[in-house]
């Protein structure tokens, strides 16, 4: 018998397996689609701190190619942390190809990105992969691990959006999957969080893509496991907007807390709202 994901000890406050694999191809052609319509001024606006459009393209190509095999990463410096690791990396590379021309860029990542989605294509979403150190778990499942790696590029694209005057993409299907991949991270959110077992906490969001995830408290930590239900002890609603810029850090947690419709337990919907779903 061939354990599922969910059945390994400790996986199940993960909630139910979800599969972003078939929505690779499609935010490829998106991200592409944006990339070729931009003007030359537009390579050189600022999407995140510090950062350009064509340094966020820039890093998504290395995001394809670590994941292809096709990128080294180096060694730890003496007491460097895993997030400062993986943020000078990504440093490095944008540096290194910062002088690569917008068609050369284009067309690489035409290349990786669709080599990428066809690995993931078949790959088995019962198998343990790469961690997600958001959601307190290594090896993570694949099923976790591709839907990360889904709303790694799915929100470069919007920084990229933003950056040259366009808003969030709306399409509901992939922006529900991005939802649905961030909240995996409220378990590990709220592992410091002290909570009589069977205290469940809510957290909705509300416009395209949205639902609503709970988390309960439990004798080994809080879990997205189906449990009895009940009226929560804290019921966070957020926005779409708002709800995805939280867990990318674009909007910092009290700000988010005070767009955010609260009942219940102020100190467990302050706890919710400090999730993030990134390397941060």
């Amino acid at each position: 018998m061939v354990a599922q994901p969910n059945d390994r000890p400790g996986l199940s406050r993960l909630g139910p397996p979800i599969d972003a694999r078939p929505l690779f191809e499609p935010e490829l052609e998106a991200l592409l689609g944006l990339l070729r319509g931009l003007t030359p001024g537009q390579w050189h606006e600022t999407a995140v701190p510090g950062w350009t459009v064509h340094d966020v393209a820039v890093h998504v190509l290395g995001d394809c190619s670590a994941r292809l095999g096709r990128r080294q990463f180096g060694v730890f410096a003496p007491g460097e942390t895993l997030e400062a690791f993986i943020h000078r990396a990504n440093q490095e590379w944008v540096d290194r190809h910062r002088d690569m021309d917008p068609a050369s860029l284009v067309d690489a990542l035409e290349e990786a990105g669709t080599e990428l989605a066809r690995r993931f294509a078949h790959a088995d979403l019962d198998a343990p992969s790469l961690g997600v150190s958001w959601a307190g778990v290594d090896p993570a499942p694949m099923w976790l691990d591709c839907a990360r790696e889904f709303t790694e590029y799915w929100a470069h694209r919007q920084q990229i959006r933003h950056a040259v005057g366009l808003g969030t993409d709306p399409e509901p299907r992939a922006l529900s999957m991005v939802l649905d991949t961030f909240m995996r991270a409220l378990p590990h959110t709220l592992r410091d969080t002290a909570a009589p077992a069977g205290t469940r906490v809510a957290l909705t969001v509300t416009g395209p893509g949205g639902g609503t995830w709970t988390v309960t408290a439990g004798p080994e930590g809080w879990s997205l496991a189906e449990h009895s239900r009940g009226r929560p002890a804290a019921a966070v609603e957020l926005d779409t907007e708002t709800a995805w810029r939280l867990c990318t850090r674009g909007v910092r947690p009290a700000d988010a807390l005070a767009r955010a419709r609260v009942e219940g337990d102020r100190r467990l919907a302050e706890a919710a709202c400090r999730i993030v779903s990134i390397v941060y």
